[in-house]
């Protein structure tokens, strides 16, 4: 049988792949740039590391759990901006200049992948490359002497990661609005199972019923609030912009 929920695929995540990027940045960031005694150290190469993992553990989580895929994907946002700050405070503190976002520095950078896919004619996309592949894209920034360059450069990276991080935490919500958890549709694909049967058997089909309102399939939720709270209903698989509900 077919799992209900796709999960994992994070490899070709590019949020998974430039975190990966942003991490091993880190830590070599870190062993030239700051002094190991330091407790900066740890905290930056731990919120480099949270990114990364968490972006993973997210994506094997879907399967079973939407509620833990997007909280653990807003971990992750939270930890890139953690050490969005680090770099800048990183900068500030030794007085060395910030990029501006519209600088031609910092478009330099966040064009990379623009400027990829224009030198290649195959068609080819940085999703498909290998981690060393990748990280070659940004050498000149990351593999350089200077803490500023490298700084900076990171800081691009970073708000590109945590901007694709945002679209995703978006269509993770409205996913969850639109079709439910995964114990809703579980429990929505045992009812239709559950009717095939009986068609089989007896040529009669329990069908889950449409929304009284507009037309739309109904979706099994669970009342989070109010007087029905922990109660089942189906509701409008159009929420929100449908409110049409029906009770079981």
């Amino acid at each position: 049988m077919a799992k209900l929920r796709k999960s994992g695929g994070y490899r070709k995540l590019c949020t998974f792949q430039t975190s990966t990027i942003i991490y091993d940045a880190t830590v070599w960031f870190c062993e030239k740039f700051i002094d190991r005694r330091s407790r900066t150290v740890d905290q930056m190469v731990q919120a480099a590391r949270s990114g990364r993992q968490n972006i993973a553990e997210g994506s094997r989580a879907a399967a079973t759990s939407s509620q833990t895929e997007l909280r653990l994907v807003n971990v992750a946002r939270a930890s890139l901006e953690e050490l969005l700050l680090d770099y800048e405070d990183y900068l500030r503190h030794r007085r060395l200049e910030q990029w501006a976002s519209d600088s031609a520095d910092a478009s330099t950078v966040r064009g990379v992948p623009r400027k990829f896919r224009q030198d290649r004619s195959d068609q080819s996309d940085l999703t498909d490359m290998t981690d060393q592949e990748r990280w070659e894209l940004y050498s000149r920034w990351l593999d350089s002497d200077d803490g500023a360059v490298r700084a900076n450069a990171l800081i691009c990276l970073i708000h590109q990661t945590n901007y694709l991080l945002d679209q995703q935490i978006g269509s993770l919500e409205a996913q969850f609005i639109g079709e439910g958890g995964y114990s809703e549709q579980l429990a929505v694909a045992r009812l239709a199972e559950r009717g095939k049967k009986k068609k089989d058997r007896t040529g009669q089909s329990d069908q889950i019923p449409v929304c009284p309102q507009c037309g739309k399939p109904m979706v099994l939720r669970t009342a989070r609030t109010g007087k029905n709270e922990g109660k089942s209903f189906l509701g409008c698989s159009g929420y929100p912009d449908c409110k049409g509900v029906v009770n079981m």
